[in-house]
């Protein structure tokens, strides 16, 4: 590995970078949208005996939750048979703002990614590949360690330092009972499958490198007008 690092260039990893955030952002619209997750988790959590609600109504007022996430959904939060507060609402209003900006960056750097391919693909420039593999997994390789150590401190650090200015997420089960149906275990999954999401796509880059690698015989970085 050492001796592929040298031969990349920095560019490389600029471009890197740009796939890194189309990974993520892919991977968090994907398991925003993965409701299956959740209605296995209904079972797996025990959500129906600890919130005390019956399958279909949790499932009914979650989906209206993930519907009112999408970026293109118009009118408030209204939850079909639970109350919520003033705070709580905002809460799912930053939430869906920010889910609302990985939709803009997927977006943005999808359109980049593909400009990038068709013009390392003229260039007959592969390179990027293997360097694009390595930078998508430097995010989720060093977030997983902390969120199985200790997933408790991780959520609570991830909500006060990254995104929320507030105290809004602290939800009083009394006043916005949507938390019971909410457990933090659910998020752990969710976390867990973005960067199985991210992963798989720096693996799938790092099989396209090797295996452009083995076809053409190239034992260094420029052989036959081509760049690896």
């Amino acid at each position: 590995m050492g001796y592929f690092m040298k031969r990349l260039k920095l560019t490389d990893f600029f471009i890197g970078i740009v796939f890194a955030l189309l990974f993520l952002s892919l991977a968090v619209i994907i398991t925003i949208n993965l409701r299956p997750l959740y209605y296995l988790d209904i079972k797996a959590l025990h959500i129906e005996e600890s919130s005390g609600y019956p399958k279909q109504e949790i499932i009914d007022n979650y989906n209206a939750l993930i519907d009112y996430s999408f970026p293109f959904f118009r009118g408030g939060l209204t939850f079909p048979t639970l109350p919520s507060s003033e705070s709580g609402l905002q809460h799912f209003k930053e939430v869906k703002d920010i889910f609302s900006f990985f939709y803009i960056l997927g977006a943005l750097t999808l359109v980049l990614g593909i400009a990038i391919i068709w013009y390392k693909h003229r260039k007959k420039d592969y390179s990027y590949l293997l360097a694009s593999s390595i930078t998508a997994a430097v995010l989720p390789l060093s977030v997983l360690l902390p969120l199985t150590v200790d997933f408790d401190t991780s959520f609570v650090i991830f909500h006060k330092l990254l995104f929320f200015n507030n105290n809004d997420w602290l939800f009083n089960p009394v006043t916005d009972p949507v938390i019971n149906i909410l457990p933090e275990t659910y998020f752990l999954h969710c976390a867990l499958a973005i960067i199985l999401f991210i992963i798989l796509g720096s693996i799938i880059f790092a099989i396209q490198y090797f295996r452009i690698k083995k076809k053409f015989h190239i034992k260094y970085r420029k052989s036959s007008n081509l760049k690896i």
